[in-house]
């Protein structure tokens, strides 16, 4: 029985200033320690019939599928506002494989060795990393937000050296695409037109063919975008994501997230949250997330402006009135969102002040950003003296009288119940399940992947997971290269 691998590699039939061909570096022993089966079955293939030492040495890039043409993309990026030109230095492209529902996915190998933009760096990936990449991007799939998707996780068999030595591991990741702001950015900066109207093309083609036909692509793909990006960081906003390195090559022309390098999720409630052990001025902190956002755009603008007029001057006025359409779309966006949160209906102009003054509120007292919105559908993990405080009874009185435009609890909960998760995944306890995994314990993310698949269900045992970690110490996160 075949796997059912079905490949139409199309960008890897650019030219050669797109991508080098190359093929993932052998490994010596691969051993397969997880398999997203579910994802498999949504992809139309089928391992069950594999072999798992033959498994092991296809997802590993020993053995490639027939029909795979392996690439490393180019790009560049803004990384931490400073411009750099990049490129895959430690994944390869294998193809791109069409489901049985004519869906295009990337499959990629995340650690499989150098390429021509390696720099100075191995090209290999450790276990730890990996694995979290591997939780939590199903994690983010399973809270309805656009993300890359994880396929497998195989150990290597080898050590890398980092500050400590480390087991070496490759992910297989999937993805619409892997065109990045950082993509256009590449070629932009070769400044030559045909090359930018190629890749112009070829993403339309791929993610945005209702645009084909219009007078201006280039415009109505950067609005396309400005929607998408916004949809995608109200989402992170909503849940309580931090990503942790924003840069520009980090994010991706389909609208999904991509990169789960220092990213964690905020437990008490704080703006200027930071977890990134590099992010020492706050950068991409949680509330700078939207800003940043916004400066991607307009990095993604300025390469565009050879196509969208033919006139400089007018190019640019045209794309700086459009990235500032950003904060306005976004603030309307991000309302909303927080009225679903709280199982509000309808419009009304107190809103805006309802909702910020349970935010300073959980700024004030440190209270644990998902947890609070459990408490108001009544289903937090154990009982919290904190919300017996006077000023949160006084916001809640006034809430309750919102609530009463919405006609029936059941609607309003049923709303809060769809965009509040239960449980998130809470920074220490996938600390501890990638401790034990390195351990070759894998009982721990087995058990908090099964958890973190139904994160809106009101599960049983799952207390553990909802609450806190107890420690004071600062919850610090690293780029796992």
């Amino acid at each position: 029985m075949t796997i059912g691998w079905h490949f139409n590699n199309t960008y890897s039939k650019l030219s050669n200033t797109f991508r080098e061909e190359i093929k993932p570096i052998p490994v010596t022993n691969p051993e397969l320690i997880i398999l997203n089966e579910k994802l498999a079955s949504e992809l139309s293939l089928n391992f069950s019939k594999i072999d798992k030492n033959e498994l092991s040495k296809i997802l590993s890039g020993n053995s490639l599928p027939k029909g795979s043409n392996s690439i490393a993309q180019a790009y560049a990026g803004h990384q931490f506002g400073h411009f750099t030109m990049l490129g895959d230095g430690r994944a390869v492209l294998i193809g791109e494989h069409t489901t049985k529902s004519n869906e295009k996915f990337d499959i990629q190998f995340k650690g499989s060795g150098k390429t021509a933009f390696s720099r100075n760096g191995d090209g290999r990936a450790a276990l730890g990393p990996m694995l979290r990449e591997y939780i939590i991007s199903e994690a983010m799939n399973a809270l309805n937000i656009p993300t890359t998707r994880s396929l497998a996780v195989v150990k290597t068999g080898e050590n890398i050296q980092r500050e400590t030595s480390l087991q070496g591991a490759i992910l297989t990741r999937i993805a619409s695409s892997h065109i990045r702001v950082g993509t256009f950015q590449y070629i932009a900066a070769r400044q030559k037109e045909n090359e930018l109207k190629t890749l112009l093309d070829y993403t339309i083609d791929r993610h945005y063919p209702e645009i084909k036909n219009s007078n201006n692509q280039a415009l109505d793909l950067l609005n396309l975008l400005i929607d998408r990006q916004c949809n995608l960081v109200v989402n992170w906003m909503r849940v309580g994501f931090i990503h942790g390195v924003m840069n520009t090559d980090n994010m991706t022309i389909s609208g999904e997230t991509i990169d789960y390098g220092p990213c964690a999720f905020m437990d008490t409630y704080d703006p200027k949250t930071v977890f990134s052990s590099i992010d020492q001025t706050g950068r991409y902190a949680y509330c700078n997330q939207p800003v940043i956002t916004k400066w991607n755009l307009a990095r993604f603008a300025e390469c565009l402006l050879p196509l969208i007029d033919k006139d400089k001057e007018k190019a640019i006025k045209i794309a700086t009135e459009t990235i500032n359409s950003f904060e306005k779309k976004y603030e309307e966006k991000w309302m909303n969102m927080m009225r679903d949160k709280l199982g509000l209906f309808g419009l009304d102009d107190k809103d805006k002040f309802l909702i910020l003054d349970l935010l300073t509120w959980m700024h004030e007292k440190k209270a644990d950003y998902t947890n609070t919105f459990c408490h108001l559908m009544n289903l937090e993990p154990t009982k919290n003296r904190l919300y017996e405080d006077n000023d949160f009874m006084s916001w809640k009185k006034r809430w309750e009288k919102r609530l009463l435009n919405n006609n029936s609890p059941k609607k309003y909960l049923e709303l809060m119940k769809n965009n509040n998760p239960i449980v998130i995944p809470r920074n220490h306890k996938i600390e501890e399940s990638l401790e034990a995994a390195n351990q070759n314990n894998l009982e721990p993310i087995k058990k908090i992947l099964k958890i973190l698949e139904k994160p809106y269900d009101e599960q049983t045992e799952i207390n553990d997971y909802q609450l806190p970690s107890s420690s004071t110490e600062k919850y610090q996160t690293f780029c796992g290269t």
